[in-house]
């Protein structure tokens, strides 16, 4: 199987580059897009490399780079009524959201900016700048992730 690249969004408000740099792992919950739970359960594998985007700040930006320690599981969230996760249509026997854990590989030295992203040539196509596309976990292809490392370097 070949290595698969990725970008996930985080709030850095709810969890940053930082955060991941200090606890050196920790698991990506609380996904609640069907498309995107089909990539952390069926596609996203041990190995694969994610980019780390912090959404919702100014300026929206790729931080770093992580890699997937484990393959889709069962988002524990899901089934705890005092999580803001909470699904109370998913069963244990049956679960609805999968989640991968993480590990810290590297911050950028230069983060780079979706504005950077956008005026980059080389990534036109990436799905990040597509017209309508919210996902917090998506694909990217080899060529936009060893573009993305050569802007962070």
């Amino acid at each position: 199987m070949s290595k698969k690249y990725w970008l996930f969004k985080s709030e850095p408000g709810e969890f940053s580059i930082d955060d991941l740099k200090k606890n050196k792992t920790t698991y990506w919950d609380g996904v609640r897009n069907y498309q995107a739970r089909n990539f952390l359960r069926d596609e996203i594998k041990k190995g694969d490399g994610v980019l780390f985007y912090h959404s919702n700040t100014d300026p929206t930006e790729i931080a770093g780079i992580c890699e997937v320690v484990n393959d889709g599981y069962p988002d524990h969230t899901q089934f705890d009524p005092k999580n803001k996760h909470y699904f109370p249509g998913s069963k244990e026997n049956n679960p609805t959201w999968f989640m991968v854990d993480i590990k810290f590989v590297k911050e950028f030295n230069k983060h780079i900016s979706l504005q950077e992203i956008k005026e980059n040539p080389k990534l036109k196509n990436m799905r990040l700048i597509q017209k309508g596309n919210r996902l917090s976990v998506m694909p990217v292809t080899k060529d936009e992730w060893d573009e993305i490392l050569k802007m962070g370097s």
